[in-house]
């Protein structure tokens, strides 16, 4: 099965779909590292947007983005089940938020990649800043983003 059929919903903490969701950024993004599932919990949850790829209550990609002033903000979170990487998933979940957030009046966005996806975000546009750094025992590059240009 392919990505074409997903469906992309926007989400909040409480919705049906968010403890598959929790359940998936475990598995994809912590579970590896050899931390628990409490650790995938971020303390602004429920103020930030979040990016759902679902075939029915399945969830198969997320990207949240929290916001931190009337004109910008931070994407976290993003992960794509292993069996449909590198399928245009991920792409295709930025762009949808990217989409969302022009819409919302954001004008730029910020994230923290892991230095083996640099090159992922590099291809959708976002460039690296600053000082390379270690969270979550791995390198890890600063990147940015103005939106609509």
């Amino acid at each position: 099965m392919g990505t074409a059929d997903l469906e992309l919903s926007f989400i909040q903490p409480g919705h049906a779909l968010y403890p598959a969701e929790l359940e998936l950024r475990f598995r994809v993004l912590r579970e590896p590292l050899g931390h628990t599932r409490e650790q995938v919990l971020f303390p602004f949850e429920a103020q930030s947007l979040h990016l759902v790829a679902h075939r029915g209550e399945e969830a198969l990609g997320c990207v949240l983005f929290h916001p931190e002033d009337a004109h910008g903000g931070r994407l976290f979170q993003m992960a794509v089940t292993p069996r449909l990487q590198g399928q245009r998933l991920g792409a295709r979940l930025v762009q949808a938020l990217e989409a969302e957030l022009l819409r919302r009046g954001f004008t730029h966005v910020h994230l923290h990649a892991r230095q083996t996806v640099v090159p992922f975000y590099e291809r959708l546009g976002y460039s690296v800043y600053a000082e390379p750094f270690i969270d979550v025992g791995l390198p890890h590059r600063h990147m940015r983003k103005s939106l609509g240009t």
